[in-house]
């Protein structure tokens, strides 16, 4: 039994402590209803905050910014159901690079599968373009992704909502 008031103070913040941790764990393993959307958000932020150089020259300068659109297709492992589970994002990507033109439609833009490794630092892997595009994919995307690999975005939300950010951030940059 607990002889002092010192005491059962501590016993009291120690076993509400023990059931915060708990909750926290239980909480952040639980299934994601809305895993593409974290996954989506978490890859375009990588994206829109990666240097020129990691952006492969894509038009990339300093005065511009890189506005994206992420569309997820699969995760290593593949049966990850919550965000703290996936190690990889395999998504469709669409960016654009502003100061060039104020339009997206003419704006200089990269887009494909990409896979993004969720760690510190992330890591973007990007199939380079041009002959052989195809195979550098299949190497890249896990064969049970191929056919959703090569896909177009199957809802144009992402893409509006980049492009709305991109007009915002061509105006805002004048």
């Amino acid at each position: 039994m607990i002889k002092t008031r010192r005491g059962l103070i501590a016993t009291i913040v120690t076993l509400a402590g023990l059931t915060l941790a708990g909750v926290t764990f239980l909480v952040a393993r639980q299934p994601s209803s809305t895993l593409d959307d974290e996954l989506a958000a978490q890859v375009t932020l990588i994206l829109e905050q990666a240097s020129p150089g990691e952006h492969h020259a894509h038009g990339h300068s300093f005065d511009s910014r890189v506005v994206c659109a992420v569309e997820p297709f699969g995760t290593e492992p593949p049966d990850a159901t919550s965000l703290v589970e996936v190690r990889w994002v395999y998504a469709r990507h669409m960016c654009a690079i502003t100061g060039e033109s104020p339009d997206w439609a003419a704006s200089v833009r990269a887009s494909g599968p990409i896979a993004v490794k969720i760690d510190i630092p992330p890591e973007v892997r990007v199939p380079k373009s041009g002959a052989g595009y195809p195979d550098r994919v299949r190497q890249l995307i896990p064969e049970r992704y191929h056919q959703l690999a090569f896909e177009e975005f199957s809802d144009d939300a992402a893409i509006e909502a980049a492009q709305q950010r991109f007009a915002l951030a061509s105006s805002t940059a004048k």
